[in-house]
């Protein structure tokens, strides 16, 4: 039986990820579950696992390629005699660059979808039009696609509706625009050209997304005194106690994730269908930069069922997704069901900013240093620990006064102090 590698689904809003690299080659004998290729998107690297035991027999996917959401990247042959007939090959499917695109008959039909077996696959996007302008099953496979390998892009479906909503036959020519020229970019003496790939990329893509989400940012100003003192008294016997560094992260997660509940518009997100989907459970995503500078990239993983756990609890899963991120060892669920995100970039000193919206998320919250500022308290001037929170938020399913009301309640709960009592 031959049994396909599929591209999973590896988080919300992912349609695509990049084939990085190989770890089997065609004819060699793979068990279920044993690692066979790592993938690469703008949220997790990780390895797939074989689907069956078998014998890898074909890669139709090559590394440094784009492969889509349910795209068969490969074959594993799970027969022992058919599987001893297949050619074992010298070395991995070539990259996109080296291999050399095969012939096809004139006549033949490109395929718009992606086939698996007698299932045919189409992003996530392409069925979110479909489903809002009315298009039905068969009139999506009357599309002629004129993406990579003959798929149906968003593009397509617009020609399709301007066209009238007549879906052409899949056999009539379809004028494509001869491709301009790339201008090369050239690089002075002080300069030097660093491609746009890999992770980087991704995350290029997912900006741009989330860029397309009407937001805006609120900040509030708070006066955390109270948590700093309790902080400086109790971060060594905490370690102590419990193993765990105490960084400021826990605290802005557990009054976060208290303000979420009482919030629940904010926990949520605007679904394709034109549906809020709100969520009554806090899984917090928490941004973690790679990379000495953070020139790695950035990455969310994921708390699950932050709003059941306390302090300590939240310290150690934090820490524990964060050295799994930083070690490039996260899986795909580590990244999956972020209801909210939080991203901290006070660690390295900013004051202010307002961040991007992890979408499909309706909000982001940024945390900014703690800095000591003259303050005037009963007409007599103090020092007090002063930080920024900035809240960016959809604003088609978030009003400002709810927002505002929103971000007052974190404020004054990393104000008073109560819950840590």
């Amino acid at each position: 039986m031959r049994v396909e590698i599929l591209m999973p689904e590896l988080g919300e809003s992912v349609h695509e990820g990049t084939v990085s690299r190989w770890l089997k080659n065609v004819g060699d004998t793979v068990k279920e579950d044993e690692p066979v290729v790592e993938i690469m998107t703008d949220k997790v690297n990780t390895e797939l696992q074989a689907p069956a035991s078998g014998v890898l027999t074909e890669i139709t996917i090559g590394e440094g390629a784009p492969v889509k959401v349910f795209e068969a990247m490969g074959y594993i042959e799970t027969d022992a005699a058919a599987a001893a007939s297949a050619p074992k090959a010298e070395a991995k499917a070539e990259t996109p660059k080296e291999a050399a695109p095969a012939a096809t008959p004139a006549s033949a039909p490109e395929p718009s979808v992606v086939a698996s077996g007698d299932k045919k696959w189409y992003t996530p996007v392409v069925r979110a039009m479909a489903k809002e302008h009315g298009i039905s099953e068969a009139q999506l496979s009357g599309i002629r696609g004129t993406g990579d390998g003959g798929r149906v892009t968003k593009k397509d479906i617009e020609a399709f509706m301007a066209s009238g909503g007549s879906a052409k036959p899949t056999s009539a020519p379809v004028a494509v625009p001869e491709p301009k020229a790339a201008t090369p970019t050239v690089a002075g003496p002080d300069q030097e050209i660093v491609p746009l790939v890999g992770m980087r990329k991704m995350i290029a893509d997912h900006m741009v997304r989330s860029s397309q989400v009407p937001v805006v940012s609120t900040v509030t100003e708070v006066d955390v005194t109270n948590m700093v003192t309790f902080r400086e008294k109790n971060k060594e016997s905490f370690l102590e106690t419990y193993g765990v560094k105490l960084t400021y992260t826990p605290f802005f997660i557990k009054a976060l994730t208290e303000a979420l509940i009482e919030f629940p518009g904010v926990n949520s997100s605007l679904q394709g269908d034109g549906n809020i989907l709100r969520n009554n459970a806090v899984h917090m995503g928490v941004a973690v930069a790679l990379g000495a500078k953070g020139e790695g990239g950035l990455i969310v993983p994921v708390i699950k069922d932050a709003h059941k756990k306390n302090l300590i609890e939240i310290a150690k899963d934090l820490e524990a997704i964060a050295k799994k991120a930083r070690s490039n060892s996260l899986k795909p669920e580590d990244v999956q069901g972020g209801t909210f995100t939080l991203t901290n970039p006070g660690t390295y000193g900013a004051l202010f900013g307002t961040p991007m919206i992890n979408a499909p998320q309706a909000g982001i919250l940024g945390t900014y240093a703690i800095k000591k500022t003259p303050v005037i308290i009963d007409d007599m001037i103090a020092i007090r620990s002063i930080m920024h929170l900035v809240l960016t938020y959809d604003h088609r399913i978030i009003d400002g006064m709810a927002a505002g009301a929103f971000l007052a309640s974190v404020r004054d709960k990393l104000q008073n102090f109560d819950f840590f009592k």
